[in-house]
């Protein structure tokens, strides 16, 4: 019997802990782990004694990949398909052969468990997951629109009126659509001109209108005045006149425009502003 043989027996592992130095430096020559001999975890005396072990368990990597695999109840073939790798490859990871391999993040990915514990030992096993109290969940997903608005200029807007029949998608110069279905057939939409309801809207911001709403007080709207184009404004209701026609005034958001009066000029409301599409950058 070797002298290595000896020492790594049960009986004589004791004593050997405490021969020369030369004799340690001997056993690490062969590179030989103690536990994949013995079958149980050795942990070092000293710097000399052979077996150092990866994490703070005592447990290899290839012992920590047979405990996840035999948890996800696979077979070594089944998890070499999940993975990409070959059979011989997590054999030799679960005996000892091989120390490590270049596709942890797919292997960990296969047996369902968290890389930095399979390579490491360290941290939990399971994938961690940011605790639900903890993470924001503030969107959802909606269906896609699928109804055309047509997008349609002021001078449009302000003759939608006196017409019998609604504008369609392609009499505008551009199309927006919507999954709304409250709108009604005469929706449309208009661009924001102008600086008059800023700092709230913006040139370029998409007003989708429906003519079919009435306006109520604080609603924005979109009226034609005297030249049958279209403004638009927050409606804010005034009162009745002497001939029972209702008195209103179109307030621009931004103080250095006028308020509008619909007893001091012609006023007629188009529609109810219900959606408006900005861009944020």
């Amino acid at each position: 019997m070797s002298l290595i043989e000896v020492c790594l027996s049960p009986i004589a592992l004791p004593i050997c802990v405490w021969v020369s130095p030369a004799w340690r430096r001997l056993l690490i020559v062969k590179e030989m782990s103690m536990r994949r001999i013995m079958g149980t975890p050795v942990f070092p005396v000293n710097r000399f004694s052979g077996f150092v072990p990866d994490d703070n368990t005592g447990m290899s990597i290839g012992t920590r990949v047979k405990q996840a695999r035999k948890a996800a109840k696979l077979t070594q073939i089944e998890l070499a398909k999940k993975s990409n790798l070959k059979q011989s490859s997590i054999s030799d990871l679960e005996v000892g052969k091989s120390q490590g391999t270049t596709n942890l993040a797919s292997l960990a990915a296969a047996l369902g468990v968290s890389a930095l514990w399979l390579e490491t030992g360290k941290g939990p096993m399971s994938p961690e997951q940011p605790p639900t109290e903890q993470f924001d969940q503030n969107v959802s997903l909606i269906r896609l629109a699928s109804r055309p608005i047509p997008v349609i200029s002021s001078v449009q807007a302000g003759a939608l009126r006196d017409m019998e029949n609604p504008y369609e998608p392609g009499d505008g110069y551009a199309v927006e659509y919507t999954e709304d279905p409250k709108l009604s057939r005469w929706a449309f939409c208009l661009d924001v001109e102008g600086m008059s309801m800023a700092p709230r809207f913006q040139p370029g911001d998409r007003l989708f209108v429906d003519p079919d709403r009435s306006p109520g007080p604080g609603n924005f709207v979109v009226a034609r005045n005297g030249s049958n184009q279209a403004t638009f404004k927050k409606y804010r209701p005034r009162g009745i006149d002497a001939n029972g026609n209702e008195i209103f005034e179109l307030v621009p958001l931004n103080d250095d425009f006028p308020t509008l009066r619909s007893d001091q000029e012609t006023l007629v409301v188009i529609g109810v502003v219900t959606e408006v599409k900005q861009k944020l950058v």
